[in-house]
């Protein structure tokens, strides 16, 4: 059983309302715009406040750092609430950057996504003979942006590191082609993100029968 209990925006006793600050009223959270301001130009807010954002620690810090650097430093960056990578650190590790399925076919449409997907067995479950289609990969392509990477989705052991070096990659516009070109480093978990080739729209079994 996985309980997620999340947060509490605690906005509702702090003064906000006698400067005119908007705050969404079902669960106390500060809409902003892109920049992290609020309806009230000279106010601002970051982290787990923010409503339709992500409550996770980097993310504030990232976003404290860069709102700073606007504000004081000439920058113009913003935080990118999108390419997030992050990390479920159950025994068996999820971890995903960018869009859910889901999300993307919103934003997209499902004629526009090109889906590619694989069961994987790590080496090391080869000895202890576990399930060989117990851990999963996914990505989400754009196909009217050269099959931009947009989503990148594991399921296995150390899901979190493998994701935080695909994250960089999608950061700069990751596409399949160019993870397809990519050697993979065998026998790791990460390789099966260069041996994709199984479309999910196609309906083709992605079950394994060794490592």
């Amino acid at each position: 059983v996985l309980i997620a209990i999340g947060r509490d925006a605690c906005t509702r006793n702090i003064g906000l309302h006698t400067i005119g600050v908007k705050i969404n009223e079902k669960n106390g959270k500060v809409p902003v715009n892109d920049e992290e301001q609020t309806n009230v130009p000279y106010v601002y807010a970051i982290g787990d406040i923010l409503d339709g954002k992500l409550e996770l620690t980097p993310v504030a810090i990232q976003a404290g750092r860069l709102l700073a650097q606007r504000l004081y430093g000439g920058s113009s960056r913003k935080c990118d609430y999108i390419n997030v990578p992050t990390t479920v650190f159950t025994p068996l590790e999820y971890g995903c950057c960018g869009f859910p399925e889901e999300k993307a076919i919103e934003e997209y449409g499902k004629q526009n996504l090109e889906v590619y997907h694989s069961l994987f067995w790590p080496l090391e479950w080869t000895v202890p003979g576990r399930d060989n289609n117990t851990c999963y990969a996914k990505i989400i392509c754009n196909k009217q942006d050269n099959n931009r990477v947009i989503g990148l989705h594991v399921l296995g052991p150390n899901a979190g590191e493998v994701t935080q070096g695909f994250a960089a990659a999608i950061k700069c516009g990751l596409t399949k082609e160019l993870l397809d070109e990519t050697i993979g480093i065998h026998p790791t978990c990460a390789e099966v993100f260069t041996t994709l080739d199984i479309t999910k729209s196609s309906g083709q079994d992605i079950t394994q029968k060794g490592c």
